[in-house]
């Protein structure tokens, strides 16, 4: 048995490749792979778990620790089926070659995984707003970038759109957000009791934040309406928005309520106008 698993399949330059080198080469691919994920969550949620860094920084250490390992058990790997160092630097230029012409755009989207690592315009958790879509980082990927949105849908988005357009982060820095609330009340209303309701109503919210403190626009007048805009800080609508939005809602009817303030109601003004001019007969017809 154990001449087959030394039988040569093919040379790789002077050195014979056999059954038993390849599936030595194949099982160190694996079992790298494998260690290099182990490492990942060793590194990522034990080894930094109880330091002061952060999430994302956590996670870019540990991405960047399973990618060592892996490369390295790749070269181990390629070392026992007897590629050496001149003879990869040679199957790497033509490798360099045809990844040029038909895997561009993995090259591309895996260094841009590299940058995005690096230079960490956004990180898991962060809330990034692109191509018009809110959503929560997940996961990085060497490829792809794993999103989340406020439906719980999961978006796979290519790495290289991340450096070629635009993307907002909402948690860059200090992550909080500002909502707007648009309110209309009744012409005859006062605006600076509209003013004190719209920010009771915020104080009493609980996702809102105290500082920086809530504010009131008095927007537009109406024919029949008051327009005012209602700005509040908080630190949960980068993750839920529409049920804050829905809460705030709730409170701002309840106090303009409370302190009398009337709301705006459909009206519809319908005019007759009297006919000028003869009125037309209709014609009879004798038969005959």
């Amino acid at each position: 048995m154990s001449g087959v698993f030394d039988q040569p399949l093919f040379s790789i330059g002077d050195t014979p490749v056999t059954i038993a080198s390849l599936i030595v080469a194949v099982v160190i691919v694996v079992g790298s792979l494998v260690l290099g994920r182990l490492s990942q969550r060793l590194v990522s949620q034990r080894l930094l778990a109880r330091t002061q860094l952060s999430i994302g920084i956590r996670y870019v250490l540990g991405r960047f620790t399973s990618y060592l390992v892996f490369f390295l058990g790749f070269a181990i790997a390629l070392q026992t089926l007897g590629i050496r160092a001149t003879t990869l630097a040679a199957f790497g230029a033509a490798l360099g070659v045809g990844i040029g012409f038909g895997l561009q755009d993995i090259v591309k989207n895996f260094v841009a995984g590299l940058i995005l690592l690096v230079e960490r315009p956004f990180q898991v958790g962060d809330r990034i707003e692109i191509d018009k879509v809110n959503a929560e980082v997940v996961e990085i990927r060497a490829r792809a970038t794993v999103v989340r949105t406020n439906d719980d849908v999961h978006l796979i988005v290519p790495n290289a759109k991340f450096i070629t357009e635009t993307v907002v982060n909402r948690t860059f820095g200090r992550p909080i957000y500002r909502c707007h609330v648009p309110v209309l009340v009744g012409l005859d209303a006062d605006p600076r009791v509209v003013e004190e309701a719209l920010v009771e109503a915020a104080r009493r919210c609980d996702g809102v934040l105290p500082d920086p403190p809530p504010a009131v626009r008095f927007r537009t007048f109406g024919e029949s309406t008051l327009g005012f805009e209602l700005l509040a800080w908080t630190g949960r609508m980068v993750h839920r928005p529409g049920a804050l939005i829905s809460q705030l809602n709730f409170l701002v009817h309840e106090t303009l309520r409370g302190r009398g303030v009337s709301l705006p109601k459909s009206q519809m003004d319908v005019r007759i106008r009297e006919a000028s001019g003869p009125v037309l007969e209709p014609s009879r017809r004798s038969a005959g």
